[in-house]
């Protein structure tokens, strides 16, 4: 069979998702959940047999419980190919979950939004935050 996408890494890491799931959701339920008409989808997204369409990604997310941005970000890859991913981010910026906003606000609140660079003493401050 064809499977011009096994090795991508989006295909790779949905199909980590779903085993690590697989405990308490089926892939008929994290279809349905992503919208999906057809359940035999996810079969084909993991295997590699087609692209992880754009448009479902916020609620395949959703379904797979993972980072949404991650997921938008291997799937661009997987979409457009690496470089032209790259030179999406590179315009429009990286893509961010809800957390990562979150964190970005309350920087931007304590630090009266004064685009704080990122030091070494930050950065290490950081890593401790996040026990790293």
């Amino acid at each position: 069979m064809n499977k011009p996408y096994a090795n991508d890494p989006a295909a790779i890491y949905l199909a980590q998702r779903i085993n690590e799931l697989a405990h308490r959701k089926s892939q008929l339920e994290i279809a349905t959940q992503a919208g999906f008409a057809n359940p035999n989808m996810m079969t084909h997204l993991k295997q590699g047999k087609n692209k992880i369409p754009l448009d479902r990604v916020p609620a395949l997310a959703e379904a797979l419980e993972c980072d949404p941005a991650y997921l938008m970000r291997v799937a661009l890859q997987q979409a457009v190919g690496v470089t032209a991913a790259a030179a999406i981010v590179d315009i429009l910026g990286e893509p961010i979950s809800k957390n990562e906003r979150a964190i970005l606000a309350e920087i931007r609140e304590v630090s009266g939004d004064s685009d704080p660079r990122l030091t070494a003493k930050t950065r290490t401050d950081l890593r401790k935050v996040f026990q790293r």
